[in-house]
């Protein structure tokens, strides 16, 4: 529990920050939009002349999760692998396809269209775990299909940018490809392996990578924001980013209307509706948002980071909704 008397005080400390983190990326936005100089600048940042510091951060993160996973969660993929094929298949359908027709139906620019499809084609959020156990969902569906579309992004994310956005811009699919091996493959497998060898340790500390993937998900708002300002300012943004939001709304919808229709379509119950809508809808944006950047630029990754923000407020609000529900059946 957050605040507990009898952890530490580092412990509740960043339990505390980590639970505040959508008041820190409005935070860090608006420092961005303001001060938009050392965001710029921390945003590239490199190490060792080639590796950028967003990687190493989400690298980080990657491996926190590694850390956290058990061979429980390995097995429950494999009781339930139809649930999984459905789920997953719905993932990289619906938003990597469904991103290309809003995008053209908005009439983007080709850095903006092309984010967001990156943006479509990420695996989906860690974050819809949370807010899918908020809702009274099956939680455990959430985990197993995040894992399960974390693993196979490194292949299906380069190779469906490249399908649906090469037309529009040149594509490095090996680039991404290569990128998202080290900051997502071999991060969790080491942090799996680590997890096995030093259990004790590693619970005493899964609180410290939480705060690190929050810090990523401000990281990477407010660097692409700051990169953005002279656009925004210069009169040429307005309408541009009013078609962003408004596209990253309409397939946030289409995400969560969809995974709610298809799970429907295969009778499942109520509470695995509810995590397969979680799941489809809200991408891992804060990840194609790197990876927009490192192909096309800070405008590329703005869409990822509208989506962010569009798809927080909406599955807020439909925990709300459905954990009122919840409340209600029970008493």
């Amino acid at each position: 529990m957050v605040g507990s008397p009898s952890e530490p005080i580092w412990k509740r400390a960043l339990e505390t920050y980590t639970k505040m983190f959508v008041l820190w990326v409005v935070l860090g936005g608006i420092a961005a939009y303001l001060w938009p100089g050392p965001f710029k600048f921390a945003g590239n940042l490199q190490i060792a002349g080639h590796v950028p510091v967003r990687n190493l951060f989400f690298s980080i993160t990657m491996f926190g999760i590694g850390m956290a996973l058990t061979p429980a969660d390995f097995r429950r993929i494999l009781a339930n692998p139809h649930l999984i094929v459905i789920g997953t298949a719905t993932q990289f359908l619906i938003m990597p396809f469904g991103s290309y027709l809003v995008a053209r139906a908005f009439g983007l620019g080709p850095e903006h269209a092309a984010g967001l499809i990156i943006a479509g084609a990420a695996p989906d959020a860690m974050a819809g775990n949370a807010i899918s156990y908020i809702a009274g969902a099956d939680t455990a569906l959430n985990i197993s299909l995040t894992l399960v579309s974390t693993l196979l992004c490194p292949v299906l994310t380069p190779a469906l940018t490249k399908a649906l956005a090469g037309a529009i811009l040149p594509v490095n699919a090996m680039l991404m490809l290569i990128e998202l091996a080290y900051m997502v493959v071999l991060p969790l497998l080491v942090g799996f392996l680590l997890r096995r060898a030093l259990s004790g340790l590693v619970m005493r500390i899964q609180v410290v990578f939480s705060a690190i993937s929050v810090t990523f998900i401000i990281f990477i708002c407010t660097v692409v924001l700051a990169g953005s300002v002279d656009q925004i300012g210069s009169g040429r943004m307005p309408s541009a980013g009013l078609g962003i939001l408004g596209s990253c709304l309409v397939l946030n919808c289409l995400g969560l209307i969809g995974g709610y229709l298809v799970a429907m379509a295969f009778r499942m119950g109520i509470a695995q509706r509810r995590s397969l809508a979680i799941q489809v809808g809200m991408q891992n944006a804060a990840l194609g948002a790197s990876l927009a950047k490192s192909q096309f630029g800070d405008q590329a990754a703005l869409p990822g980071v509208m989506f962010v923000f569009v798809s927080l407020i909406t599955g807020a609000m439909l925990a709300a909704i459905w954990q009122r529900r919840v409340a209600a059946k029970t008493t």
